[in-house]
C-alpha cells in the first residue's frame, strides 16, 4: 500500500493545478462569497491519527453534510421509530424537490434530502426548544470531533433563513400531512443552524471516524449508534449521500459519503479510515467538483473501496 501522506500531498497538489473547479453555491449568498480555489483534505485512521494536505485547517460550512450526524442522533435518541417518519430510498430528485413530497403525502424519501431533513429535526426537538435542540446538536458534533471550538455561523444562519422559502414551503406541505409536528419557524430555525455548522477537514474526518469503525468511537471507546445502525447509515450514505448524483459518485468513488453545498464531502472507508475533503466550487448536481475528482483519486490509491477488489 502506499504511503498515505504522500497520496494526500499528491491529490491536493494535482487540486491546485485544477483550473474546472465547477460553480460556487449562489442561492445561499454567504456561500457564494466563498473563494472557489481553496482545496482540502483530511484522512482520520482508526487510532486518531489525523493526516491532512491543502487547506484542511480552513473552517467552511458543513451544510448538509450535518445530515449524517442528526440521523445518528435521531436514531440514537429514538430508534426506528425515525422510519416512521422518513424513508430510505434514493429519490433521484434534486436536494429540494416538492415533487415526491405530495405523491408520497409528505413522507420524505430519505433522511438526506432537504425534506428528509427538516423531518428528522422535528424529530430531535421532541421536548425541546428550539436553542436545546440546537444546543444538543452542537454539543454532539463537539463531541464526536473531540472539539469544543465548533461553532454555527450566524452570518450564513441568517442568509438561509432569509432565503428559505422553499425549505419552507417543504416544511409547511409535510405538515399538512401531519409529519412535522412543531411550529414550522421552529423546526426551520434549527435546521439553517445545522447546517451552518463551520468545521474543518480535520474536524470533520475526525467526527466521522465512527462510521468507519462499527458505531464506536476508538479513541475513546464510547459507542456513538449500534453497529447495525452505523452499517445502515453508510448504506444510505452510499445510495443517498449525493442526492440524484448518487449513482455517479458510488461508481466512481465506491464508498459511503455525504455531500454539502459548501463544498464538503464527509467520505467512509468501513475499517480503514474517515475521510473529508472540501472545495467550494460544485458540479451540476450540486456536489463538490474537486472534491469528487480528489475522493476517486484517493480510493483507487490506496485501494478503499466498498465493492472488494
Amino acid at each position: 500500500m502506499r504511503d498515505l501522506q504522500q497520496v494526500l500531498n499528491e491529490i491536493a497538489a494535482e487540486a491546485a493545478g485544477d483550473e474546472d473547479r465547477g460553480v460556487v453555491a449562489q442561492y445561499i449568498p454567504e456561500l457564494a462569497k466563498v473563494d472557489a480555489k481553496q482545496f482540502g483534505i483530511a484522512v482520520t485512521l482508526p487510532d486518531g491519527t489525523v493526516l491532512s494536505a491543502g487547506d484542511s485547517a480552513t473552517g467552511f460550512s458543513i451544510q448538509s453534510v450535518s445530515k449524517v450526524f442528526t440521523l445518528a442522533l435521531a436514531l440514537g435518541k429514538l430508534g426506528d421509530s425515525v422510519w416512521s417518519r422518513v424513508g430510505r430510498e434514493p429519490s433521484g430528485n434534486p436536494f429540494n424537490s416538492i415533487v415526491q413530497l405530495e405523491q408520497e403525502k409528505g413522507r420524505p424519501r430519505n433522511p438526506f434530502i432537504n425534506a428528509g431533513a427538516i423531518a428528522v429535526v422535528d424529530l430531535i426537538m421532541a421536548g425541546h426548544q428550539p436553542k436545546e435542540a440546537i444546543g444538543e446538536i452542537i454539543q454532539f458534533f463537539r463531541h464526536l470531533a473531540d472539539d469544543d471550538s465548533i461553532l454555527i455561523d450566524e452570518h450564513v444562519a441568517r442568509s438561509e433563513t432569509a432565503h428559505g422559502d422553499r425549505n419552507a414551503s417543504l416544511a409547511h406541505f409535510m405538515r399538512s400531512f401531519g409529519n412535522i409536528h412543531h411550529p414550522v419557524d421552529h423546526v426551520l430555525g434549527v435546521y439553517f443552524h445545522q447546517c451552518a455548522l463551520v468545521m474543518n477537514c480535520r474536524q470533520l474526518s475526525r467526527a466521522g471516524l465512527f462510521l468507519a469503525s462499527q458505531g464506536r468511537d476508538p479513541v475513546t471507546g464510547a459507542q456513538v449508534v449500534s453497529e447495525q445502525r452505523a452499517r445502515r447509515i453508510n448504506a444510505i450514505m452510499l445510495t443517498c449521500g449525493h442526492y440524484d448524483g448518487s449513482g455517479e459518485f458510488a461508481f466512481r468513488v465506491g464508498l459511503p459519503g455525504k455531500s454539502g453545498v459548501g463544498g464538503g464531502i464527509l467520505a467512509i472507508a468501513p475499517g480503514k479510515a474517515s475521510i473529508a475533503v472540501w472545495s467550494p466550487g460544485l458540479d451540476r448536481v450540486g456536489n463538490s467538483k474537486l472534491g469528487t475528482a480528489a475522493l476517486e483519486q484517493l480510493a483507487r490509491r490506496m485501494d478503499w473501496t466498498v465493492f472488494g477488489a
